[in-house]
């Protein structure tokens, strides 16, 4: 007997009497033992699951607080060092329903990470793709492929994989941000590679000048260098500065204001993080937004497949994900699961609320299966 025939089976079948199935019979319970042993599964009795009328994320809508989450990565900054094996001080959300695993939806992950002064982070590189955004703090720059590249408030930064990395902390303070990667996707997909760089920077690449030699080269807006006609995958503009993001918001609902249509409804200016040698998004699987909601004024309710990640980066308001509500405030983060409904409301004694936003969308695109719907309030 070969190994193969003394594994048990672990697929269990069962006749049972109910709408779409068939009569259980002896007959149907021989043919089902039959299925068990040859590690067969008819359609018929997975149909619901496999092909339900429409998504039904494993993911739960979930709140995380910012304060909270400050509070843990500082002491977890006194106590875990950064180095290699750990090799960064990273702290992921864990969606409540997806069985303790760090994922903050089935195919994104989400974490704060923090660095104590004169921290280094070693370098390495991984073929998933990644981001860092900053909502408060600055005095850390990450170095990409030996360029330099400054962090602050507001500041997005685009990581394509299989790209070298490493962050500093030159400051005097401890420095938090949050990481967004498709860990979970290339995880379930079974595409992962990483791979360990030098063990430290180098005294040149200790010193962050203003501007990054990527910003120098990209970071114009509508020119394009005639050197770098190729399209990238990913972007190779790797800080997309918060001054810069600030002001399109604010002309967006001047623009409003002026009665030209400029913003996505009343209230509501948005933009997109785009890859300048492509006009797409920043990275493949990754789609990047800020959203600014004018004191008073709501989105519109909206679902989408594919699932969100926000971190509220300024003011405060009401999120409405499913059925769940928050009131938010600076820092807090949230997700959105696959074609579960999602709504913002600044509240009326604030400027603005500010809200930072990454997707799976790219993902759904390129399979042609990306859809979305305006939701009707009752």
């Amino acid at each position: 007997m070969s190994v193969i025939d003394t594994v048990p089976s672990p697929v269990r079948l069962s006749a049972v009497a109910a709408p779409g199935q068939p009569e259980p019979t002896p007959a149907l319970e021989k043919l089902y033992r039959g299925f068990e042993e040859e590690l067969l599964v008819p359609l018929w009795t997975e149909i619901g699951g496999l092909m339900p009328l429409a998504p039904n994320s494993k993911a739960s809508p979930h709140l995380w607080r910012w304060d909270r989450l400050l509070e843990l990565a500082d002491e977890a900054g006194r106590i875990v060092p950064v180095g290699r094996g750990g090799e960064r001080r990273a702290i992921a959300l864990a969606n409540p329903s997806l069985g303790g695993r760090p994922y903050a939806t089935p195919t994104l992950w989400a974490a704060i990470q923090y660095l104590m002064p004169g921290e280094d982070a070693p370098e390495h590189r991984h073929t998933q793709h990644a981001f860092r955004f900053v909502v408060e703090g600055e005095g850390v720059w990450t170095v990409v492929n030996g360029d330099e590249v400054r962090m602050s408030r507001g500041d997005f930064l685009p990581q394509g994989g299989w790209n070298w990395h490493a962050h500093h902390n030159a400051a005097s303070k401890p420095m938090a941000w949050i990481d967004g990667l498709d860990i979970p996707f290339a995880y379930y997909t079974e595409s992962q590679f990483f791979e360990f760089g030098r063990d430290e920077l180098s005294q040149a690449e200790r010193v962050a000048p203003e501007f990054s030699r990527s910003e120098r080269l990209w970071g114009h807006p509508g020119l394009r260098p005639v050197s770098q006609l190729e399209s990238t995958p990913s972007s190779p503009l790797l800080a997309y500065r918060w001054v810069d993001t600030d002001r399109a918001l604010t002309e967006q609902l001047a623009l409003e204001d002026e009665g030209h249509a400029a913003t996505l409804s009343p209230g509501h200016a948005a933009v997109r993080y785009t890859n300048p040698t492509n006009g797409r998004d920043v990275l493949p699987t990754i789609r990047t937004e800020m959203h600014r909601v004018r004191g008073g004024a709501s989105t519109l309710a909206r679902r989408e497949v594919g699932s969100s990640v926000f971190q509220v980066f300024d003011g405060e308001g009401c999120v409405t994900v499913g059925e769940r509500s928050w009131q938010v405030r600076r820092g807090d983060m949230f997700v959105v699961p696959s074609w579960v409904s999602f709504q913002a409301k600044a509240d009326a004694g604030q400027a603005s609320l500010d809200l930072f936003r990454f997707s799976d969308t790219p993902i759904f695109e390129a399979l042609h299966q990306q859809r979305s719907e305006v939701v009707q309030q009752a």
